[in-house]
């Protein structure tokens, strides 16, 4: 079984119950209450710094160019495209200004940038894939659901479009090899330190979840 794998299960009843969650369930049905969905996508709208940073960390310590190439490119798509959602989001929900630059932060939203501020900081290529991997391999599973017709709210469709599909799935699929393979070799120490970025990532998952409820 690949490290990733392992995690995965190790994990499982925390990251079940997040791609389970109600917030799913209600955005594939177009239902979020407003004020949820604007506290959800506050919130996530201030990781976009931190998630840059430790992008370009991942840039940084990539250890092969074509590696590095695709970190770029996906770096590029969360900088644009998806940035740009959260502007054209705001604008339809009359997010205040104050809100989308400076708003009191959750404690959930609060921990997982500092986490992922851990992983760029420590400048190790495998750390950084961890929290990277948790992020984007979570959001695939839950927007991911063939069986079911995304919904017409558009605001809640576009946000389980930017997160699935063939070319997020490829990307997944990437950091999901460049994990398991950079961690083939690790010392058990190095490899207990990445585990626990990766486990504390699907903690916090779940509880940013639960924060958009109050």
């Amino acid at each position: 079984m690949t490290f990733s794998a392992q995690l995965r299960e190790q994990t499982a009843p925390t990251w079940d119950a997040a791609v389970g969650h109600r917030f799913v369930d209600e955005i594939w049905r177009g239902a979020v209450d407003t004020e949820v969905l604007t506290t959800y996508l506050v919130q996530d709208h201030q990781f976009v710094d931190a998630f840059l940073a430790l992008m370009g960390a991942a840039v940084a310590t990539a250890d092969r160019a074509d590696a590095r190439v695709v970190h770029a490119r996906q770096l590029g798509i969360v900088a644009g495209p998806e940035n740009d959602f959260f502007a054209r989001a705001f604008d339809t929900l009359d997010v205040p200004l104050a809100d989308r630059t400076e708003p009191p932060l959750l404690p959930p939203t609060r921990e997982f940038i500092e986490l992922m501020d851990t992983a760029r900081r420590s400048a190790d290529y495998a750390s950084c894939l961890g929290v990277l991997l948790v992020a984007e391999w979570l959001y695939l599973e839950w927007a991911t659901r063939p069986d079911h017709e995304p919904p017409d709210e558009p605001i809640q469709a576009e946000w389980i479009a930017l997160h699935s599909g063939r070319a997020f799935t490829a990307w997944v699929d990437f950091l999901r090899a460049e994990f398991d393979r950079v961690c083939a070799d690790l010392a058990q120490a190095h490899r207990d330190r990445v585990r626990e970025l990766f486990v504390r990532a699907v903690d916090l998952e779940l509880a940013f979840f639960d924060a958009a409820y109050g």
